[in-house]
């Protein structure tokens, strides 16, 4: 992490829309949360390279609403040092869960996830169908339902 900086952005700040469309299909499906979220970005000198918006679901569980790398930057252990600081910033925060939510069908993000420490926690049924205003394919399969996994803040 030290060759990167990583800093919350302000509430005036721009809002990284080009890294967050990596994670999510939408302008309109980022703005339902996007307001309500702290927003990270890591940095390569000047460069945007990785974003991070964390949403505080109660006073004991955090969301990771979206995480998304730069393309040339991913396989590079990038959304694992994310996911550490996602980590650090909730036990800061005196959260004791972290979540995420990711479609069903997101079986590279599912392992991902899951070497992380996350569980599979629940399911939010046809989430993808109700939020999204057309069809949105992943692994050649239409996306339903967003599988929600956890991470216990206490280990």
């Amino acid at each position: 992490m030290e060759k990167f900086n990583f800093n919350k952005i302000n509430s005036g700040s721009e809002i990284p829309y080009d890294l967050l469309l990596l994670a999510d299909e939408t302008v309109e499906a980022i703005d339902k949360y996007i307001f309500n979220c702290d927003i990270y970005l890591l940095q390569d000198k000047l460069l945007d390279i990785a974003v991070m918006a964390l949403y505080p679901n109660s006073s004991t569980e955090l969301e990771i609403k979206n995480i998304a790398v730069l393309e040339n930057y991913r396989s590079q252990g990038i959304g694992g040092l994310l996911i550490d600081k996602a980590k650090q910033i909730a036990k800061e925060g005196g959260f004791k869960t972290l979540t995420v939510g990711t479609s069903d069908t997101g079986f590279q993000q599912i392992k991902f996830y899951e070497k992380n420490g996350f569980l599979k926690k629940g399911m939010r049924k046809d989430f993808f169908i109700d939020n999204y205003p057309f069809p949105i394919y992943e692994n050649g399969l239409q996306m339903h339902d967003m599988l929600i996994l956890a991470h216990d803040l206490s280990e």
